[in-house]
């Protein structure tokens, strides 16, 4: 499948995942893959946290206003006009705009600064997802983008994230939270305009929480699913299985015992990771009747431009593969 066709079948992805499993890193290669294929996208963070600008490249923070996010470079030639944009949406920012656009603004600003907000957060649980939300849906309505990626919290409260807008229209009896919360379980509903792909990475616990994830999202929400992301693959076991004496001499390299040793414990090491990895990835197979997105495993101290092209790259082969 072409990564323009993938990336355009709903209007927002979002992407969640238990936290650890590069569920950020995902979301910014995505982005950057579908840019890469010629489309605008918007990814849209939900905290002032450093992580989807360090990815690329920017030291400074997100804010409310969209920005741009990926440079021409990390685009490359090929682009065809695709670019990435970046934005943080917040309850406070989105109820500013929310009442200034209905003539409030200065009793927004009083709302927010006083802390009234979190009175009522308090009194009315899901209130500011829904705000959140009710943003996301308008920047879905209004196709600020040819896609927007939702960088959402870690799966326990990506649930309640996607759920609450649901529990705040069976509470509400009417007026605008209801009106609000009724058009935003509408777009969550929707799959040609909303979908979650999970992240994941090859091991027990991350893929019990990912399943069980995937029923409740689809039985309490009724939210489209897209592929599993399988992150931080190891290469398969036959890539290890040449004696790495062999595999010197073959190469006309001289390498020391202890050396050959280190080699020897590191491949032994990586099969029994690979082994691990395929009862795992077996398991998410008859669990789940959805296609998986494998990336392979990239060794680096941290992620930034670099690492986030190699990522993008390697979705790309793995969506066009579908």
């Amino acid at each position: 499948m072409h990564v323009a066709d993938f990336a355009t079948q709903s209007n927002v992805v979002v992407i969640a995942g238990k936290g650890g499993v590069g569920k950020t890193t995902v979301a910014g290669a995505l982005a950057l893959s579908a840019a890469r294929s010629g489309l605008r996208v918007v990814v849209v963070g939900l905290d002032d946290q450093q992580g989807l600008p360090a990815l690329f490249g920017r030291s400074d923070p997100l804010t409310y206003a969209e920005s741009e996010l990926a440079s021409t470079e990390l685009l490359g030639q090929d682009a065809g006009g695709g670019v990435v944009m970046g934005q943080v949406i917040t309850s406070e920012e989105a109820l500013l705009e929310y009442l200034a656009s209905h003539g409030l603004k200065r009793v927004a600003k009083r709302l927010v600064q006083t802390g009234t907000l979190d009175v009522i957060a308090t009194a009315i649980p899901g209130i500011r997802e829904v705000l959140v939300l009710g943003k996301l849906k308008q920047l879905e309505i209004n196709r600020v983008a040819d896609l927007i990626v939702v960088d959402a919290p870690a799966t326990g409260h990506a649930l309640t994230f996607l759920t609450s807008s649901k529990g705040v229209l069976d509470a509400a009896r009417g007026g605008p939270l209801r009106s609000q919360a009724q058009s935003v379980v509408e777009m969550l509903s929707d799959g040609a305009r909303c979908s979650v792909i999970l992240v994941t990475i090859p091991e027990e616990t991350p893929i019990n929480e990912l399943v069980q994830s995937a029923y409740q999202l689809e039985d309490e929400v009724g939210i489209k699913l897209g592929p599993v992301v399988v992150n931080e693959c190891v290469p398969s076991r036959s890539a290890y299985e040449v004696d790495p004496a062999v595999a010197a001499e073959a190469a006309g390299v001289e390498v020391d015992p202890q050396t050959l040793t280190a080699l020897r414990d590191a491949a032994a090491f990586t099969m029994g990771q690979a082994r691990l990895q395929h009862e795992q990835l077996t398991r998410l197979d008859s669990a789940l009747a959805l296609h998986q997105l494998r990336l392979p495993m990239f060794f680096s101290s941290a992620a930034g431009p670099r690492e986030l092209s190699a990522i993008a790259s390697a979705l790309t082969k793995a969506i066009e593969a579908i």
